[in-house]
C-alpha cells in the first residue's frame, strides 16, 4: 500500500472512530436526560405540602386523619378564617379549609402553583360529594321525606374562594418558567462569551475589575430586557418595576457570575455548569412543577440553585408581596459573590497561565506578525 493510501485509510479510521465517538455521547447523554426528566416529572405527587385547618376542636381529628392521609398534606392550625387567609399570602401554606360553619369553606392561591390549587379542590370536592352522598342514604335508610330547601342546600357547590388568583394573561401559570428558562439560556451563553473576550493582557487588579463590572452590567441590561418583554403579553404589570429588576438583575448575575467562576477556574469545561442550570435547572426549579412534587433530592437541589432560587423570588414578588423572599435572595448573592470573587482573583493572580477566561488570539498574533514582516523592508 502506498503512502497516500495508508494516509486515507487512516483518515477513514478516524473519521469512523471520531463519528461512533460522537454517535455514543449523544446517545448516553440523552439517555440520561430522559432518566432525570421522567425520573423528575413522570409521576409527581405531593409529599408533605403545607396546608392550613380552621376546625373546632370535635371536628379536627377526623380533618386531620383526612388531609393527612397518604402524606399528601401537611396541616397546620389555624384560629380563624382571616388567620388561614393571612398565611396564604404570606405563602406559609398553599390553601386551606374552614369547617366551622355548617357549611366547609375552601381558600386557595393558584398563583402559587396550579398543581397544588388543583389537588386542594379535587380533594375538597371530593370529599363533599362523599359526605352529601352519605347525606343522601341516611335519609333513605330512615325513610324520611326531603324538605326542598334541604336539597338545595345539599346540592349547592362547595365554596371556593381563590384568594391569590393567577392574572387573566397567565391562566395556566407557566410564564415563569419561560422567563428562567431564558435567563438561564442568555446568561450562559453571556458568561463563556464575556468571559472570553476579556482581552489578552497581563493580569492586574483593573482586568479582574472590568471582567466583573462587564458581568453586571451585562445581568442589568439582561434584566431590563426581560422586564420589556414581559410587558408584551401582560405579565407582572402590577409588580413594582424597580424590585423587579433587582431580582431579575441578581438571578442573571448569580447565573453568569458563577458560570464564569467555574470557566476561570477549569476553563472551557467550566461552561457545564451554565449548562446544567439550563438543562437540570429549570426542570426542579419550582415554575412548572412544584417543590413539594418532586423527589426529596429534587427539591432541595432545586432550591438551592439560582434558577430555584430566581422563580421563588420572582413569583413571591409577583404574586405574594407579603412573604418573605430573604433566604431566596441570599442564596441568589452567594452564588453571585462568590463566583464575581473567583473572577477577580483569577484575574489579578501572577503566574498563571492565559488558557482561561480569554480569546485565544494566537492566530491574531501571527497575522500581526507576519504583516510586521511584510512592512520590513528589504535591502538590495
Amino acid at each position: 500500500m502506498t503512502s497516500p493510501e495508508r494516509q486515507q485509510t487512516e483518515s477513514r479510521m478516524r473519521f469512523r472512530r471520531f463519528a461512533l465517538a460522537v454517535c455514543l455521547i449523544g446517545v448516553l447523554v440523552q439517555l440520561g436526560l430522559t432518566a432525570y426528566y421522567l425520573g423528575m416529572g413522570h409521576r409527581a405527587r405531593p409529599h408533605h405540602l403545607p396546608v392550613g385547618l380552621v376546625s373546632p376542636a370535635t371536628k379536627r381529628a377526623a380533618a386531620v386523619g383526612l388531609l393527612s392521609r397518604n402524606d399528601y398534606f401537611r396541616v397546620t392550625d389555624y384560629a380563624s378564617a382571616d388567620d388561614l387567609i393571612i398565611a396564604i399570602k404570606r405563602r406559609d401554606v398553599y390553601g386551606g379549609v374552614d369547617i366551622t360553619a355548617s357549611k366547609p369553606h375552601l381558600y386557595v392561591a393558584s398563583a402559587g402553583g396550579t398543581a397544588a390549587a388543583s389537588l386542594l379542590r379535587t380533594t375538597y370536592t371530593s370529599v363533599v360529594q362523599q359526605q352529601t352522598a352519605d347525606a343522601l342514604a341516611e335519609i333513605a335508610r330512615q325513610g324520611d321525606t326531603m324538605k326542598v330547601s334541604q336539597a338545595q342546600d345539599l346540592n349547592t357547590p362547595p365554596a371556593i374562594t381563590d384568594v391569590v388568583p393567577l392574572p387573566t394573561d397567565d391562566v395556566n401559570g407557566v410564564s415563569l418558567g419561560f422567563l428562567t428558562q431564558a435567563l438561564a439560556l442568555g446568561g450562559t451563553i453571556a458568561s463563556m462569551g464575556l468571559g472570553r473576550l476579556i482581552p489578552r493582557a497581563p493580569r492586574s487588579w483593573r482586568r479582574g475589575v472590568a471582567h466583573v463590572s462587564i458581568l453586571i452590567l451585562y445581568a442589568v441590561g439582561s434584566a431590563a430586557v426581560i422586564l420589556w418583554s414581559m410587558t408584551w403579553f401582560g405579565v407582572g404589570t402590577t409588580a413594582d418595576r424597580g424590585e423587579m429588576l433587582g431580582i431579575f438583575s441578581l438571578i442573571s448575575l448569580a447565573i453568569t457570575a458563577s458560570t464564569a467562576g467555574a470557566v476561570a477556574l477549569f476553563g472551557p469545561a467550566g461552561a457545564l455548569i451554565g449548562a446544567m442550570y439550563f438543562t437540570l435547572g429549570t426542570v426542579i426549579s419550582g415554575a412548572s412543577i412544584l417543590p413539594e412534587f418532586l423527589p426529596s433530592f429534587g427539591r432541595h437541589l432545586g432550591e438551592n440553585l439560582p434558577t430555584g432560587a430566581g422563580v421563588q423570588a420572582v413569583r413571591d414578588n409577583l404574586y405574594f408581596p407579603a412573604a418573605p423572599i430573604r433566604e431566596h435572595l441570599l442564596v441568589l448573592g452567594l452564588y453571585a459573590g462568590i463566583g464575581a470573587v473567583i473572577v477577580l482573583i483569577t484575574n489579578i493572580l501572577p503566574n498563571r497561565t492565559n488558557s482561561t477566561s480569554e480569546v485565544e488570539l494566537e492566530l491574531t498574533e501571527r497575522l500581526e506578525g507576519a504583516e510586521r514582516r511584510e512592512a520590513v523592508p528589504v535591502e538590495p
